[in-house]
């Protein structure tokens, strides 16, 4: 897996604004002719005696209905914070109905897919239920591909296990946490930043991982994935 590394750059144009303003010269006036004689002031007619009625008393807002039923603004509505990512998390044991199997890494979510597809089968047939989110438990990995445990947790045993079936229960333990969203082919970005993370943390994680699938991988389409991520520690 690559790491890559996007730089961005802003680049922001200050434009400065200059305002001109225009003024045109007024136009010069030309000499007067000769004065007109004044007129004999006319006599200011005399006032009225009608009262003038006196100015209508101003309230301020302070007094006026209106503005003392203003409803208070709303309050803003709260930030959406992002997923954990290396959060410590004490794995509790479930009993879960599992199902063993390898697959190479060309054809990974198909193995996966299939896994679920005949333990969910086994359940349906045998009238139980989940009670838990399905997980994959990754017992070797190589460059070609893995092994793998597909366990769905339940409350009962399950009867008429198939091939390489059995009852047990999920790891527990002290683990780290991390959100992946995505497709499943996207997970060797979660999965390098989760090395990265524990490097710089100068955390030892054990030979095992566990995925749990927070949204169902048989109905959810496979860009739409949640999965929780958990890594053992040492």
């Amino acid at each position: 897996m690559n790491r890559i590394n996007t730089l961005r750059a802003a680049l922001v144009a200050l434009l400065p604004l200059a305002a001109i303003a225009l003024a045109s010269p007024a136009p010069a006036q030309s000499p007067s002719a000769s004065p007109a004689p004044a007129a004999s002031p006319t006599p200011a007619p005399a006032p009225s005696a009608t009262p003038v009625p006196p100015p209508a008393e101003t309230k301020s807002p302070a007094d006026s209905p209106a503005s003392a039923q203003t409803p208070a603004p709303a309050p803003a509505a709260p930030v959406q914070t992002a997923d954990p990512f290396g959060e410590p998390f004490t794995l509790e044991p479930k009993k879960v109905v599992m199902l063993k199997g390898t697959a190479n890494w060309d054809s990974a979510f198909d193995a996966l897919i299939e896994a679920f597809k005949q333990l969910t089968a086994l359940l349906d047939k045998d009238g139980v239920k989940a009670s838990g989110n399905p997980m994959i438990v990754y017992t070797s990995t190589d460059d070609t591909g893995f092994t793998f445990i597909a366990e769905i947790p339940v409350d009962q045993d399950v009867k008429n296990l198939g091939k390489n079936m059995s009852m047990g229960n999920s790891p527990d333990g002290k683990a780290l946490k991390f959100v992946h969203r995505g497709s499943y082919d996207n997970m060797d970005n979660t999965y390098e930043a989760i090395t990265n993370h524990l490097d710089d943390k100068k955390l030892e994680a054990k030979d095992t991982f566990i995925e749990e699938y927070i949204t169902d991988p048989l109905k959810t389409a496979e860009d739409k994935l949640v999965i929780n991520v958990y890594v053992p520690l040492k």
